[in-house]
Parts: structure tokens; sequence; C-alpha cells
């Protein structure tokens, strides 16, 4: 009867541990001809998976065929097995899958634990660097040539006529200022990239933060003769969020708006609720409309949908798919930018599960929604 006890505790403190773990971890247990079941889930799988693990096929939570094929195998063979593989979605992860045997049951079904572990930082940290070295490399090379020749100008034939020095100089600085800027995005553009696939947990008052943006924008639209108008009384809901992200984006949409309306146009932003994820996407005027970045479903979930409208030269049709890629400018457009704002922009509403969508007719301006989740009460 002890020996029975001290068994039953060491059961018990052993399923204790695995919950506190915070790498998923199933048991699977596999007959002859018989396909594989989940007898056993952690507290951290049941999260990745989100589906009831005991009594589950393996097929429902790990439905890569390289992984079922690997831990099939080392059922079939009582072995041990390692393999990555990445999860699609909205926010693709990257995996390792350890497979390691236990025992053989009475009835001659075997037993196997697998753990998986998180790369998905480690990968997205390598991929960092190398895009990083690509994009500055290319958009660098430029802007470092320009300078390279008005100095070599600047030291020869410039070198007595101050007239041309200072028009060089002037755009030394100008070229040096746009680099510095580049630089700044993509180490920004590089750091959300790297936490796209966590969450934030924060609440966050979109009003307040809408209300800070046009504050600090202030100077812009006085120097371009733009007007800013904005509603967004009655969203009292707070989404969720992190702030200094959410006034990212909200500064480089209401800044493309302003750079790109005419002088004595306006700039409309407004903030609104939406029940349901159709609500949210639904147009906002006519012209062409297309969804940028779209969350997964989340029924019951309801939306603050945030909207930049503005006066400018509109966007053709055939170029809207284009519009979030990295260093990517309408044709005949130049707004004095990176090109990458609307690329920033994407990936931290990707990573608050939300939604980018424009809307645009030649002639006509453009309007950019973001539509974030509610915060629970």
């Amino acid at each position: 009867m002890p020996d029975t006890l001290i068994r039953a505790g060491a059961g018990l403190a052993a399923q204790l541990i695995l919950e506190l773990l915070p790498e998923p971890v199933i048991l699977v247990r596999g007959g002859e001809g018989e396909a594989p079941e989940i007898t056993y889930g952690n507290q951290a799988a049941r999260e990745v998976f989100r589906i009831e693990l005991e009594g589950a096929p393996l097929g429902a939570a790990l439905r890569r065929p390289e992984v079922l094929e690997a831990i099939e195998e080392a059922l079939e063979a009582s072995t041990n097995a390692e393999v990555t593989f990445e999860t699609i979605g909205v926010q693709p992860r990257f995996w390792r899958a350890f497979a390691r045997t236990l025992e053989v049951e009475a009835g001659g079904d075997r037993l196997l634990v697998v753990v998986l572990r998180d790369e998905t930082d480690a990968r997205r940290t390598e991929r960092m660097r190398a895009d990083f070295l690509a994009n500055a490399s290319h958009e660098l090379r430029t802007p470092l040539a320009s300078l390279a020749g008005f100095v070599e100008t600047l030291r020869t034939h410039a070198k007595e006529d101050p007239e041309a020095r200072e028009k060089f100089l002037g755009i030394m600085a100008q070229q040096t200022t746009r680099m510095a800027r580049l630089v700044d995005d993509l180490l920004s553009l590089s750091r959300i990239e790297l936490n796209e696939h966590i969450a934030p947990s924060g609440r966050v008052d979109l009003s307040g933060a809408v209300q800070d943006v046009i504050d600090a924008t202030r100077p812009l639209t006085a120097e371009r003769g733009v007007i800013i108008a904005i509603n967004v009384e009655g969203v009292a809901r707070p989404v969720i969020g992190d702030r200094d992200q959410l006034v990212q984006v909200i500064q480089n949409l209401v800044d493309n708006a302003v750079r790109y309306t005419p002088r004595g146009g306006a700039v409309r932003v407004t903030l609104e609720t939406a029940a349901t994820l159709e609500a949210a996407r639904g147009s906002s005027r006519t012209g062409a409309g297309l969804s940028l970045l779209s969350p997964d479903v989340n029924e019951g979930q309801s939306y603050v949908v945030l909207r930049v409208s503005d006066d400018g030269p509109g966007i053709p049709r055939q170029v809207l798919p284009r519009l979030s890629e990295r260093f990517y400018r309408v044709e005949g457009q130049r707004s004095g930018g990176t090109g990458l704002g609307l690329a920033i922009a994407k990936h931290v509403i990707n990573r608050h599960r939300g939604g980018l969508t424009v809307e645009s007719a030649e002639g006509e301006g453009s309007t950019f929604s973001v539509y974030l989740p509610v915060a629970a009460q």
C-alpha cells in the first residue's frame, strides 16, 4: 500500500511539473496498425493547439506531414526523433519537435513524449539581420554615391564657387537626413518583426493616441497648408495594444496623408466601433478597396476602427496590393519618405491581431483603415 501511494504521489508530482513547463509537451500512444493518439497535453500545449488534446488523433494537433511521419516512425521503431517545422497563419511560428520513447505497454502500445521548442525568435533574429543588411546596402548605395560625388565636386570644380558650394552642401544635408531616417525606419521594422508573433497585452485609449499624433503633426500641417479634421468622440473603449507602436502607426498614416494632400486640402481622422469583423472591414467611401492585412476570425470580438482619409491624387487600382511592400512608392508620386511607413504599420497591426484596408480612386484621395480588437471589460 505505501508503494502504491508513493507511485501515485510521484505521478501526480510529475504531472504538476509538466503543467508548469513553458514548452508544450504531449504524450502520444501508438499501437500496431493504429493511428497515434494524444493521451495528455500540458497547459502550454493546450494554449498552442486550442483543442481538447486527451484522446485526440495526433494529426488534429500536428498537421504537418513531416512531423507526423517522424513521430510515427519513432513509435514503430521505438527510436528517438527530431524534426523542425513551421505553423502557417497570420503569425507564422517556427518549431523544433523532440520525440523520445518511454515504454511499451502491456497491450503492445508504445508511448512517446513529444516536446516542442519555439524557435521563432531565433529564426526572426537571423532573418532580421539578413534583411537589414540586404535592405540597408541596397537603399544606402544611391545616396552614398551621390554624397561621394558632391564631396569630389566640392574639392575640385566648386572649390572656389561659394554659390555652388552652398547648393551642394544643402543637397548633401538632405541626403544625410534621408539616410538617417532610412536607418531608423529599418531598425524599427526589424525590432517589430522580431516580436511580431507575441501579441501585446496592454490597454490603449486610441482617441488619446490620435490627439497626441495630431498635436505633434501641427508643424508639418502648418508648413504644407493642410487642415486636419478629427472625430474621435464616443469611442471610449480601449483596444489591446502597445501604445508606442500604435502611435507610430497613426503617425505614419497621418504623415502620409498630409504629405500627399495639396495645399488647402484636408485630412480626416475618425474613430468608430464595429461589432463584428465584417463590419470593421466595411467600405467607407466609393472607389477601389483592398484588404492589405486581415486577422484570424474570432467569434464575438468587436473592434475599434481608425480611418485616415486625404484629398491627395489617389492611388491606381493596379498598385493597391503593393502598397505595404518595403520601399514601394507609387510611380509619379513622391512624398519624401523612406517607403517603409506602411510596411511598419502592417507589421505592427499584425502583431496586434488587427487588420488594414485601403480604399482609393484616382483624383479623389485615399482612405486607410486600421481595425483593432477591443480589450475585454
